[in-house]
């Protein structure tokens, strides 16, 4: 846990504004793709920041099952562009950080969510047991709240692990921060990227951290 106040450097008190994250100070290019935004970093080749809002009443309102093709974001200067191929053989997922389950009541909004530049290496056990559970959390409270705000963080080192021909960034950690200001809701969570996670001693509640120290560091 101390790493993860060491890193976190940039992030206001008591700040529930995306704007406090997705800014031209942050990210080297924002990319709207008008259901989320994304904080891109091209030293990185990867996202610092994803932010949305989650509308409850479309949750689960579809659910389609099929899933589409990862593909490259042409938005990008092409020398900053992460591909699935980086992934091959890596050890990582490609995780979601805007994930598909909120976004599949659609099928141009679900293949939105699979542009690599929403994408992250992630280790397998966090991304398919862990991390899941807080994006599962975050449309549960989307429904019985009518709508959330999610912002995602991803918290690199200064000489972060590289994978793939385009040498695309690792991060050691990432966190979501949920609320709803209106309804006076606000929890945040935090994550390792940590290969050897222990999934079955794993609960939500043990990533739940104070917002006010997350932000305030």
């Amino acid at each position: 846990m101390k790493l993860f106040f060491l890193l976190i450097t940039t992030i206001s008190l008591y700040a529930t504004d995306i704007s406090d994250y997705i800014n031209k100070n942050n990210c080297s290019q924002i990319i709207d793709k008008s259901i989320f935004t994304i904080c891109y970093d091209y030293k990185l080749k990867g996202a610092k920041y994803v932010a949305y809002r989650l509308d409850g009443s479309l949750v689960n309102s579809t659910n389609i099952k099929k899933r589409p093709r990862f593909y490259t974001e042409k938005n990008l200067p092409k020398q900053y562009r992460s591909t699935s191929k980086d992934y091959v053989n890596s050890g990582y997922d490609r995780g979601h950080l805007a994930n598909d389950a909120d976004f599949d009541y659609s099928e141009k909004a679900l293949r939105k969510t699979y542009t690599m530049a929403n994408i992250i290496p992630q280790a397998p056990k966090v991304n398919r047991k862990t991390w899941i559970k807080a994006e599962k959390y975050e449309r549960t409270v989307a429904s019985d709240l009518g709508s959330v705000t999610v912002i995602n963080g991803v918290i690199y080192s200064s000489d972060p692990k590289r994978i793939g021909k385009n040498e695309v960034a690792v991060p050691d950690a990432f966190w979501k921060m949920i609320y709803n200001d209106e309804k006076k809701f606000k929890k945040c969570f935090y994550y390792k990227n940590d290969l050897d996670v222990l999934v079955r001693q794993d609960r939500l509640k043990s990533h739940l951290v104070d917002c006010n120290q997350l932000e305030n560091n």
